[in-house]
């Protein structure tokens, strides 16, 4: 499980991490139910510096720290994203980072996300 996990994959995989996906899409994403699925910490980064607040600037963000398995058994990060005085506010991101190759498109709600590109795959940390 831990080879899985430093090599940047879920210590489940196949038809298993399917299902688990299909149930996790429930819920809204970013929640502890359906933890944004990205790849290692630099994934992170990617898709929070690819969100935009309700005024279309980009929100500060800070990790709060891990917060222990989560649905697809690997460890969930915790988010800090911060609209300031625009929509959504200040919001919790669960974040899991075990994903290689994964790039998640859609945003958290409450923002809008500009596409993936090379150009944003290893922005600066905030």
């Amino acid at each position: 499980m831990l080879q899985a996990m430093m090599s940047g994959h879920p210590p489940i995989d196949g038809k298993e991490l399917a299902r688990r996906i299909r149930i996790a899409e429930e819920h809204p994403l970013g929640s502890d139910a359906n933890p944004v699925r990205v790849e290692m910490p630099p994934g992170e980064r990617a898709y929070l510096s690819r969100l935009r607040c309700s005024n279309g600037q980009v929100p500060s963000y800070s990790r709060a720290g891990n917060i222990g398995p989560g649905v697809y058994g690997s460890i969930v990060d915790l988010y800090i994203v911060d609209c300031g005085d625009a929509v959504p506010g200040k919001v919790e991101v669960r974040m899991d980072m075990y994903h290689a190759g994964h790039v998640e498109d859609r945003p958290v709600p409450g923002f809008t996300i500009i596409p993936s590109t090379a150009d944003n795959s290893n922005p600066p940390p905030t």
